[in-house]
């Protein structure tokens, strides 16, 4: 009881930071979170029509950045893939999902794991196909009941886990064992694909994220993210009662991640000096990443219940890049066993 009222105390704070934000940068105030919403759950899924490849470009052998057309989303998607060195063989595929802003610091020409990151130069001598959407910004990579009209039409749970697949492993040679990885909402994202899907996935990657949203803190203090990035959060899930939020909460169905191979990392919220600069974050990145935790401790006791296995990684640390750089090299024992490839 004493560690639930912390958790809860913890994601409050969230809620009145991230809301104070979204009021300087525009983005609307905490009324618009109690919006009405007019689409309920989700409608029932049905089969996903095809993605189209519509452009690939090499700027150099290993890397290749797709044009990708996304039937749901009606719209041409940027994906990077970095390729192994050796591609006469099909590869296990690890995707790799974005924060909050998804490509908004680098004009969308690619994804902050290549531009914050060595992702490309630490992945060089594996064998894997690493996938690198670009895009999403605040969407959580899930299905939003109702187009956004700041932040589009968001489709990205059909997209990644219906109609990206199929063209990544035919493309590139994909042997059909799949990760999901991420950072911050990109975690959240990972791995409230891993719980709905888990028929695709072997493993997952979560860093920095919310993985338990049964309180209504930890709801608010999601909602409170989207709209620092002008959107409007019931256009998501829908009010904080739906039941859509219960369908993607992560841990509320970790008995689905039984027998998958799971890596978690995050901070506790102050710096690790030993990074210098690149462990330094913005204003919120204590406030963030403390929720974080919170929210990972919760996800913890809801997994060990479910007789789920997971490797943790509890650390110093903000909420920044320096630390997710650092995360990435540490989980890939991890990562690599999921992938079915020498550690």
């Amino acid at each position: 009881m004493v560690r639930n009222s912390i958790s809860a105390n913890c994601f409050r704070t969230v809620v009145i930071v991230v809301s104070s934000i979204a009021v300087v940068f525009g983005a609307g105030t905490a009324t618009s979170l109690a919006a009405p919403s007019s689409g309920g759950s989700s409608p029932v899924a049905t089969a996903a029509a095809a993605a189209t490849l519509t452009k690939i470009a090499y700027p150099n052998p290993r890397r290749a950045q797709l044009s990708v057309y996304s039937p749901a989303m009606r719209k041409v998607v940027r994906v990077d893939v970095l390729v192994p060195a050796n591609r006469t063989k099909p590869h296990p595929t690890l995707y790799l999902l974005d924060g909050i802003d998804a490509g908004v610091y680098t004009g969308y020409r690619e994804s902050g794991w290549t531009d914050q990151t060595d992702v490309a130069a630490f992945m060089a001598d594996k064998d894997v196909n690493v996938v690198l959407p670009i895009g999403g910004t605040a969407a959580y990579y899930t299905d939003w009941q109702r187009d956004d009209p700041i932040l589009g039409r968001n489709k990205w749970e059909t997209f990644l886990a219906d109609e990206l697949p199929p063209l990544i492993d035919k493309t590139f040679a994909g042997n059909g064992t799949n990760v999901i990885g991420g950072l911050s909402m990109g975690a959240t994202g990972a791995m409230a694909l891993a719980v709905r899907h888990p028929d695709l996935y072997t493993g997952v990657m979560a860093l920095s994220g919310a993985l338990d949203l049964r309180s209504l803190a930890a709801k608010q203090a999601v909602q409170g993210t989207v709209l620092t990035r002008g959107g409007n959060p019931n256009s998501m899930w829908g009010q904080v009662d739906d039941p859509d939020w219960a369908a993607h909460d992560p841990a509320a169905h970790v008995s689905a991640l039984r027998g998958k191979t799971i890596y978690v990392a995050v901070g506790n919220g102050t710096p690790d000096l030993r990074l210098g600069l690149a462990g330094l974050a913005s204003p919120v990145g204590g406030f963030l990443e403390s929720a974080s935790l919170a929210s990972t401790r919760d996800f913890q006791v809801a997994a060990r219940r479910a007789g789920v296995d997971v490797t943790y990684n509890f650390r110093t640390g903000l909420h920044s890049w320096g630390y997710w750089k650092q995360d990435l090299h540490r989980a890939w024992p991890t990562l690599a066993t999921a992938l079915r490839l020498p550690r």
